[in-house]
Formats: structure tokens, sequence, C-alpha cells
């Protein structure tokens, strides 16, 4: 009898432990829930891989829980722009205040925040001027009430521009693109798609942007349609040229790099 009520004994001791290191791990599993719930990161961005194009301002996008906590607001947040290979920083917030003594002088003048809008967790950069000099990786730091968290962008910085045409008296198509960067490949087709023989010049200034100048090397004929590509690895323009007789007819379609994989038209134009 002493046996059997050791071994009960026991056996309840043993089940008692075991329901307690269930309530226990459950509780510290709800700890570490509730912690990385706070901490995870509170960053991100609707545009990850946008294209900028050159002479032009872009908004590189980032947003945050802009959620107070402890008599904190969002407009306490500490936000850092930086560039992967860059010393210094692109743009600071903190403090309330911009605080730019350490920027990189290829940013000064020229980045800025929407400070009006921390309040509402908008932590995007206004670039003016896209140049060639500033495709790269961005990251977009963020340390606010509500938690942290960074978020990378990847810039590419394009020029582009559809072609116009013209037609000289020796009924030779004439084509002219004056912006493209980087520098393009160019195709010219007939309404079949057959690629036909073309003479193309790049002239390419000190800031790499180019001009394409492209002349088909055989007269053209009555109411054929002429297609003349232009793309690059960003940018794809799509352009054709309807022979007439009495003045030639253009359509173009600008093309351009959503994605790795992805592409979207931007411009439609006659």
């Amino acid at each position: 009898n002493f046996s059997c009520l050791l071994h009960k004994v026991t056996y309840n001791f043993t089940f008692s432990i075991i329901i307690l290191i269930f309530i226990v791990g459950g509780f510290i599993i709800l700890l570490l829930s509730i912690a990385f719930t706070r901490y995870q990161s509170i960053v991100e961005s609707k545009d990850t891989f946008p294209v900028g194009n050159i002479t032009q301002d872009i908004i590189l996008d980032c947003t945050f829980d802009p959620s107070s906590v402890n008599g904190k607001l969002a407009v306490d947040a500490t936000i850092t722009w930086t560039k992967d290979g860059l010393g210094g920083v692109v743009y600071l917030y903190q403090d309330r205040a911009a605080q730019l003594q350490n920027q990189n002088l290829q940013f000064r003048n020229r980045a800025e925040l929407f400070q009006n809008a921390i309040a509402v967790g908008n932590a995007s950069l206004l670039l003016r001027n896209i140049t060639v000099e500033d495709p790269g990786t961005y990251r977009c730091g963020v340390s606010a009430p509500s938690g942290h968290g960074t978020v990378s962008i990847q810039l590419r910085v394009a020029a582009y521009s559809a072609p116009s045409f013209t037609e000289t008296n020796n009924s030779i198509l004439t084509a002219v693109a004056n912006t493209w960067f980087p520098e393009p490949n160019v195709t010219w087709s007939d309404h079949a798609g057959n690629i036909l023989n073309g003479n193309t010049s790049l002239f390419t200034n000190y800031n790499r942007i180019s001009r394409v100048l492209s002349r088909l090397e055989q007269p053209v004929l009555l109411n054929e349609t002429y297609t003349f590509l232009i793309q690059n690895n960003l940018v794809k323009s799509v352009s054709s040229a309807t022979i007439t007789g009495k003045q030639s007819t253009a359509m173009a379609a600008v093309i351009i790099a959503t994605g790795p994989n992805t592409m979207a038209v931007v411009e439609r134009g006659r």
C-alpha cells in the first residue's frame, strides 16, 4: 500500500511539474511575442526599385508606424538616410530637426524630408535634380516610439525621350531622340517585324547622356509602317512611322522598368 501511495504521489508531482513547465513556457513565449511585436521593423516602402529621370526630382518612399508611446510622438523619431558606399549621411533628422553636419557633399541642398508629414509616419526623401552619380542602394532607418527598422531602396537613373521622324526628298527616313542614358541600342523594322538596316550615331556629352540619330539605309515605301526601337536595360521606346505620301504620321510609347522583371508604359504620344 505504501508503495502504491508513493507511486501515486510521485505521479502527481511529476504531472504538476509538467503542467508548470507548460505554463511557464507559454508565459515566456507570450513575453517574447510581445517583445518581437514591439521591436519588429515598423519601416516599409511602397517602391523599392524606382527609376529616376535625369535632371528631374524623385521621391524615395519610406513610411513608419507613427503611434505614440509613453508620451513620445512620431516627430520624436530619428530618421537616417544613407547610401551604400558613401561616407556621411544623405539626410539625418533627429531631435525634431535636420542634423546635416555630417551630410555627404553629393546631397548638399538636394535632399530633404517632408518634415510636416513626419507626424503621420512619412519619412520619404525628396532628391532633387537627379544625376548620373545618384544610382545605388539607399537605406531609410527609423527609430521611433513605436519601434525601429530599416528598408533598402535600389535607385536607378535613366534619361529618355521619344524620337521625332523626318523624311527627306529622296525618301530616307530619319529618327532623332535627344536624351538617352544609359547608352541605348537601336533597331529598325517593317510592319511584318523584319529587321532593317540603319545607320545610327550616338553623340554623348560630358554627362554621359546620348543623342540618338538614326537613318534607314533604304528608301521608304508608300503606306508602309516602320518601327523604331530604342532600348537599354531600364527604358524602352517603341515608335512607329507610317508613310502616307504627304506627311508621315508617328506614334510612340515609352516603357520603363518597374522591377527586376517588370515593365510599365509611362508615356504615350503621337
